[in-house]
């Protein structure tokens, strides 16, 4: 009767935590008798196998004790943010000189602002999670979110050029001058043919 009413105990506790303490929680261990039978149904050498395993892993112990810097931690999810911006039908025709022409720029603008703007290390930095969609300018927006501001805008106009086509005008505004002045990234050529709507 006693070990029904410690197992019923253990669930009602996991329950009411929602897990946080499982019935293999260390705190388990003193309600449990020492079980001379359970411990000799596990293998001797299982512990030292996971010891094993864990030395001679693929994986790089380093590369996991080292955060990345906030420029790191906003590259990867702007790059995202941008090809979801572009779709399957405007992405494959610019990616490549996007990621060859643009995307380095827009690296260099983001890693200027966190230097300029001392102290931006010890907050918490963001991307916006949607771009604008049909013919609208937004790709991303780089928050401050421990005071709610944007700080960086980063926008793609298409332009109709005549005698020259349709042309993507990558730019960004900045919260140094209000969000005012249009700073070039830089120009793609699409063609003369009216584009597609984005996240197209």
């Amino acid at each position: 009767m006693k070990k029904h009413f410690q197992k019923l105990i253990i669930a009602i506790v996991a329950v009411l935590t929602l897990g946080v303490i499982s019935p293999s929680h260390e705190i388990w261990t003193t309600l449990q008798p020492k079980d001379s039978s359970r411990e000799a149904d596990l293998p001797t050498s299982s512990k030292h196998e996971l010891q094993l395993g864990l030395e001679d892993s693929i994986f790089d112990r380093g590369r996991f004790e080292q955060t990345p810097s906030i420029e790191e931690a906003l590259f990867h999810p702007a790059k995202e943010m941008a090809y979801m911006k572009f779709g399957t039908k405007i992405g494959p025709v610019i990616q490549s000189e996007f990621d060859e022409s643009i995307f380095p720029k827009i690296e260099e603008v983001i890693h200027s602002t966190v230097a300029s703007a001392g102290g931006l290390e010890k907050r918490s930095l963001s991307i916006t999670e949607t771009p604008s969609g049909h013919y609208a300018e937004k790709i991303f927006h780089v928050s401050d979110t421990d005071e709610n501001k944007d700080l960086i805008r980063f926008h793609v106009r298409t332009e109709k050029r005549p005698q020259d086509g349709y042309f993507y005008n990558f730019h960004y505004h900045s919260a140094d001058d209000n969000f005012t002045v249009h700073h070039s990234l830089g120009d793609i050529y699409w063609s003369k043919n009216t584009p597609p709507k984005w996240l197209s």
